[in-house]
């Protein structure tokens, strides 16, 4: 299930962690080693979305950066 939501919604960890209530560490050790040895196709898939959120990781931690002090400054607080 973790893996095809991952697939499905294009997910990311944190994402993925938050709407099954488990942590990062539990989905990373989920689709890194028992998927692998479960279901490799769709380890596989799951792999190649993981590897995309990591080299966006930076963008959306720019974006939200910006957001943070977008707030900040309508609330007059910076």
């Amino acid at each position: 299930m973790l893996g095809q939501y991952i697939i499905e919604n294009k997910a990311t960890v944190r994402s993925a962690a938050k709407k099954f209530g488990i942590s990062k560490s539990t989905v990373h050790k989920d689709v890194s080693e028992r998927l692998k040895k479960e279901n490799p196709a769709l380890f596989s898939q799951v792999k190649d979305i993981l590897e995309i959120n990591k080299q966006e990781r930076h963008i959306r931690g720019g974006l939200a950066t910006k957001r943070k002090y977008s707030e900040m400054k309508k609330r007059g607080q910076h």
